[in-house]
């Protein structure tokens, strides 16, 4: 319960002479510096404490990789009174014996897609990792309803522990684990509670099934100490119309007709590269300021306030509701290049983002600039979602390359934004060929200084995971006059062509999941017929009643009093499992609750116009 402790500040009271405490520990620390300086007649450069850590992983036995499979579920509480259903998903942490590098490492997640208006959801996602010792693991999964307007309702968890692992091992196949109830929501259990009282098909006992296999022995070289994600590579996509209000930044796209449209929007990305990360990318805060320890702790009272700032803001930037677009790859590929240029909008308007990537190979990024009317967007420690350690950060941006067989800095080389370079934007579209573009990324990170000499490690695991993608590596303190004058093209380029513009592309090959729920609703409000369950019964009245007995229950009440138990329980339900294996519970099947949820429709307000109601609370 170390790191339960760690997150609360302490409960001893204020005290008036607090404040002189503090500034008399700040100035005999100015004291203590300038004494240091001056001692001898010599003055000497200190660096504050962080940046790059050797700390070696710790050595260990090769493990297995092995595959996750979170197949579904069924008869899930229902969190939404108004269409008895949920939107649910589930979050993943797998707990190995492995010992880390430094206790405050953090834990290896895992987040399925979110499947809406469903209490008998499928996901089918797979989760490979490599290796996992043979002395076994605890998975913990947590179902949650997603909930973006207010607050995430826990709909149960599921503990999968297996004690060993060797090649004779059998695996876990499709296997059925009862869903604990006692951190679940009492809002949505008394919902379905309620829905269950009307109809003998409803159950009140939810159940998962997961399925684990081993694929074989990792290679893992000098990573035998540590494991990491292999795949798949999903990628997801976050739009905030209320932070686009904030800094100016606008989305432009096609209407319905087919005339331009444009909107206000801020866009937040991530990508999960490939594993592993090379062990030497591995940097910790830099303490430049004494609030900064506090902060990345939360031991100090300020300190805690900051930590939970950055949390709610990171949670806020890469929100998950309706409009986040979702995709994975199998493995690295061309079309995953493509995706990642997708994502950054190729070429167009000179835009330079800021990135962070995690020590298990999720990339994160979103657009900077000096423009931006909230500095704490474009900060890596709101992207490292206030992490203590991390592999790499800084910042990066696209060229589009004129010859592509050419380098990019060759002398008979033109590049775009810098200079017009037809067969692309802005007159045109973009090449299909991630040839075509160069990736110029760098170490420009006053929060963890990564070192300039890993930086041909970082370009090599760049160039592994984007295919075709030429990447060229700057440091920001040796190469900062040509990383100034590149991002002053790059600006130059964005004021010439409009600030914050972002084009989004118009995929009629695939339907995001809002497009599916629209052709849902329109089924619903123009189907000729009601559905009916086995006896060919209408079940319209089951709506009212449900509907009624929430209304003249307390069960508003007891929201305020989930989120309290929610925030109080999340961290130690994270901790490593104590108990023992879990076995399958048979049960049966709740066919007619998806009969119910055909009949409940919910009426809902438009995207962006959610998002901002969501951004104002």
């Amino acid at each position: 319960m170390e790191n339960e402790k760690e997150l609360h500040p302490s409960q001893r009271k204020d005290h008036r002479t607090d404040a002189l405490a503090t500034k008399f520990v700040d100035k005999t620390a100015s004291w203590q510096q300038k004494a240091t300086k001056h001692a001898g007649g010599k003055k000497e450069k200190s660096s504050p404490p962080g940046g790059v850590d050797d700390t070696p992983i710790p050595d260990a036995p090769p493990g297995y990789t092995l595959k996750i499979i979170f197949h579904r579920a069924e008869s899930l509480p229902m969190a939404d009174i108004n269409s008895l259903s949920s939107d649910p998903y589930v979050l993943a942490q797998l707990n190995v014996d492995l010992p880390p590098r430094h206790k405050q490492d953090p834990h290896m997640r895992f987040r399925t897609p979110t499947i809406r208006r469903s209490t008998n959801p499928v996901w089918n996602s797979e989760w490979i990792i490599a290796n996992v010792p043979a002395t076994g693991f605890k998975l913990k999964a947590r179902i949650y309803d997603e909930d973006p307007a207010d607050h995430d309702d826990r709909l149960g968890n599921v503990h999968v522990h297996v004690d060993s692992l060797d090649d004779n091992w059998t695996g876990i196949k499709e296997q059925k684990y009862k869903i604990k109830k006692r951190m679940g929501s009492k809002r949505a259990y008394f919902i379905r509670g309620c829905a269950a009282m009307f109809s003998k098909g409803i159950e009140m006992s939810g159940s998962l099934f997961v399925s684990v296999e081993i694929l074989g022995r990792t290679e893992v070289g000098n990573n035998g100490g540590r494991t990491w994600t292999v795949g798949p590579c999903a990628w997801s996509r976050h739009l905030s119309p209320m932070i686009g209000r904030l800094t100016g930044t606008k989305v432009s796209g096609n209407g319905k007709d087919g005339t331009r449209t444009e909107q206000y929007n801020f866009q937040a990305n991530q990508i999960q590269l490939a594993g592993p990360v090379p062990p030497p990318l591995y940097h910790r805060y830099v303490e430049f300021k004494p609030f900064i320890a506090g902060m990345f702790t939360a031991k100090s009272l300020r300190g805690y306030i900051l930590n939970r700032a950055l949390h709610h803001q990171h949670s806020r930037v890469y929100n998950y509701d309706r409009t986040t677009v979702y995709g994975s790859f199998p493995s690295p590929s061309k079309d995953m290049s493509m995706q990642f240029l997708n994502l950054v909008d190729f070429d167009r308007g000179g835009r330079i983002f800021t990135y962070v990537l995690t020590l298990d190979g999720l990339f994160r990024f979103t657009e900077t600039g000096k423009e931006f009317g909230i500095d704490l967007l474009s900060k890596h420690t709101m992207h490292s979602d206030v992490n203590i350690y991390i592999a790499f950060s800084g910042e990066f941006f696209i060229r589009r390359l004129k010859a592509p067989h050419k380098e990019p800095f060759d002398s008979a080389q033109e590049t775009h934004p810098a200079q017009d370079v037809g067969g692309g934007p802005p007159h045109a579209d973009p090449p299909s060929d991630p040839a075509y573009y160069a990736l110029y990324i760098d170490n420009d990170s006053g929060t963890y200084r990564p070192s300039a000499k890993l930086l041909p490690l970082l370009k090599e695991f760049m160039h592994k995971n984007f295919p075709g993608l030429k990447v060229v590596t700057l440091d920001c303190q040796a190469d900062e006059e040509r990383m100034g004058k590149l991002k002053k093209e790059q600006r130059d380029r964005k004021k010439a062509e409009g600030k914050g513009m972002v084009y989004m592309q118009d995929d009629r090959s695939s339907l995001s999941s809002s497009d599916e729920e629209e052709l849902e609703e329109r089924l619903r409000e123009y189907g000729d017929e009601e559905p009916s369950d086995k006896s060919g019964k209408k079940k319209g009245k089951l709506r009212e009643k449900v509907k009624k007995e929430i209304k003249e229950s307390k069960v508003g009440e007891w929201v305020h009093g989930d989120r309290e138990r929610e925030d109080r329980e999340t961290r130690e339900d994270m901790q490593p499992v104590e108990g023992g294996k879990e076995d399958g519970q048979k049960g049966h099947s709740s066919g007619e609750l998806r009969q119910v949820n055909g009949v409940l429709g919910r009426k809902e307000e438009g995207v962006h116009g959610d998002n901002e109601k969501v951004e104002a609370r």
